[in-house]
């Protein structure tokens, strides 16, 4: 990735205490923030995108921590998996009915936590989610939040083509808002990011 994943992980772990809890993540994609499955009890990893749980199997395999997680190739909404914790991994912009996901999160664990694009991120504009993440932030508004906290990154780029490998499958409007990026080499481009626990 583009980006500081050992920095995130370091925040998300400084953010939350994942020691000895059940965790149930959704979007855990690739497994590029697994590390807090190393204190936890039990992870259960739900993702509908199979080729992303086999991603992810690959990296707890090479991680060794491939006998803590479960993995269950499901919609999200139809899980009913109980835990300490819910956890969304840079997705809930991603699900149909941001709160809804929340309130059903709610019935399976006393805590949730969402690691997600922050509204005014440069990043999420350049790759077209900046109305989704307006609407999960505004749907997470509607929630007592215990703790929240933004972080800036950036996403570093060797040259055009290495971003436009990484957001071609955005479509159009991000290859088209990436465009200003041609003629640049070794760039970095602002991304802030917020925890917030529910």
């Amino acid at each position: 990735m583009a980006t500081d994943i050992n920095k995130i992980i370091r925040n998300l772990l400084e953010f939350y205490d994942f020691s000895n809890k059940t965790i149930i993540t959704v979007g855990a994609g690739g497994g590029q923030l697994i590390e807090y499955g190393r204190v936890s009890k039990h992870v259960v990893a739900v993702d509908y995108d199979q080729e992303a749980l086999d991603k992810l199997k690959v990296n707890l395999i090479k991680s060794g921590l491939d006998d803590k997680f479960e993995l269950v190739h499901s919609d999200f909404y139809l899980s009913g998996f109980k835990g300490d914790i819910v956890m969304f991994e840079f997705c809930l912009h991603e699900l149909e009915g941001p709160e809804t996901a929340l309130k059903h999160a709610l019935t399976m664990a006393p805590d949730v936590l969402i690691l997600d694009h922050w509204p005014d991120s440069e990043w999420a504009f350049l790759v077209d989610e900046d109305e989704k993440i307006a609407k999960s932030w505004t749907a997470l508004n509607l929630f007592p939040l215990k703790k929240i906290q933004k972080f800036d990154t950036v996403q570093f780029f060797h040259d055009y083509e290495e971003i436009y490998q990484k957001v071609k499958v955005q479509g159009e409007v991000s290859i088209s808002r990436i465009s200003g990026f041609k003629d640049k080499a070794n760039f970095t481009i602002p991304m802030s990011y917020g925890i917030v626990l529910i």
